[in-house]
């Protein structure tokens, strides 16, 4: 994974680390480092966040336990190049991340890439809880019958419930703040790519922090330790 760096495999995850979980810009992990007596340049450090966030991501997925039936879906802003675009989020009712997916716009389009996402990786929900849009309820709807159309287990599969309730979805509205309180520092993203990267990796911190991947050897390991057995 790190075959070929110039710098030493645990500087490299430090970084990645502290700029994903805490509220640092590069150039304060440049200083950082550099009163460590390490010189790092901050874009350096921004290749390694971009390089090695969806590789970690994908090995943490590995370790991801399942999620409960019952989903709260959402979308939040996030600006990039001075223009607002669009995560959806979904968590359980357990408040553990099922699945997140960046787009330039909030359509219907982009919630039914969203929910298919979501229902190719952790199968049918029982219940989806959203607040009053139209477009995920439609959005909700339509994959519901596209997945039960190529179910080919021969099961008689209930429709999908749905919720529409501001209240009932006070829940993932709260779950927002964690990736909002690290973004807002970042004064927005530069690109699309590097915006999707990066939040894929703060994504990745903030499900690591709730406990929802499993290790072997450490059923309850901190961020510290998680960083090193995925990158192990």
């Amino acid at each position: 994974m790190f075959k070929g760096r110039h710098f030493d495999r645990s500087v490299i995850l430090l970084c990645v680390r502290w700029y994903l979980a805490y509220n640092l810009s590069l150039r304060n992990l440049e200083e950082m480092m550099a009163e460590r007596g390490i010189s790092v340049d901050h874009a350096t450090v921004h290749r390694w966040v971009v390089r090695y966030s969806p590789e970690l991501l994908q090995r943490f997925n590995r370790h991801k336990r399942p999620v409960s039936g019952k989903w709260h879906i959402d979308e939040t802003y996030i600006k990039v190049r001075g223009r607002w675009t669009y995560l959806y989020r979904a968590i359980d009712s357990h408040g553990d991340m099922v699945e997140f997916w960046f787009s330039e716009r909030r359509n219907l389009a982009a919630a039914k890439r969203f929910l298919r996402k979501a229902l190719k990786r952790h199968g049918r929900p029982e219940r989806i809880v959203i607040d009053g849009s139209q477009t995920n309820r439609e959005a909700i709807l339509s994959c519901d019958t596209e997945s039960r159309l190529q179910d080919r287990s021969r099961r008689q599969l209930k429709p999908i419930r749905i919720r529409q309730s501001q209240y009932l979805n006070n829940r993932i509205e709260q779950d927002h703040r964690a990736i909002k309180r690290r973004v807002r520092p970042m004064l927005g993203f530069k690109s699309m790519a590097s915006a999707r990267t990066i939040l894929s990796g703060i994504e990745m911190v903030h499900m690591m922090r709730k406990g929802q991947a499993k290790y072997a050897c450490n059923p309850q390991p901190s961020l510290a330790e998680q960083f090193d057995l995925l990158a192990a």
